[in-house]
């Protein structure tokens, strides 16, 4: 198993260390449609996450409350940016490539360009260990938009 470096500037990039901080979105929404929490009790870390739509299928509002290593707080605010304005059902082809993403699945050019920014964290599938905490926004963003349907 890979040892992490103590700089974790080193090992993350600039755009996780950019979102872990100064996260985006952390806000709480004062008329949220759905709000879900996850929690990995291994580790500690946990995400809260509230959606809000404008209307019937277009998420308006996005609060992602993180708390835990920098690699959940960087996640959970990538992808409340990310998700910000687009449809319960963009969202859900976003949070499969994401996925795809830390699981090592080849991605076609065209899926890295929707991914955006959220490619950043393809560098924490170097550690295994740490694919968990990035995934667990993604996890209650899931939740939240079974629920929505």
């Amino acid at each position: 198993m890979a040892q992490l470096p103590d700089n974790p500037d080193a090992l993350y990039g600039d755009m996780i260390m950019e979102h872990y901080r100064s996260p985006r979105h952390r806000a709480r929404l004062a008329a949220a449609d759905v709000e879900t929490e996850e929690f990995n009790p291994f580790c500690g870390d946990r995400v809260r996450l509230q959606l809000q739509l404008a209307r019937p299928g277009s998420i308006a509002g996005v609060s992602a409350v993180a708390e835990g290593c920098s690699i959940i707080q960087a996640s959970a605010s990538l992808l409340a940016d990310s998700v910000q304005g687009r449809t319960v059902e963009g969202a859900a082809d976003l949070s499969q490539l994401f996925r795809d993403l830390m699981q090592g699945r080849p991605l076609p050019p065209i899926a890295r360009a929707e991914l955006g920014d959220l490619e950043a964290l393809e560098i924490v599938r170097q550690y295994p260990v740490r694919i968990k905490c990035a995934l667990l926004p993604w996890v209650a963003l899931e939740e939240g938009l079974r629920r929505l349907r």
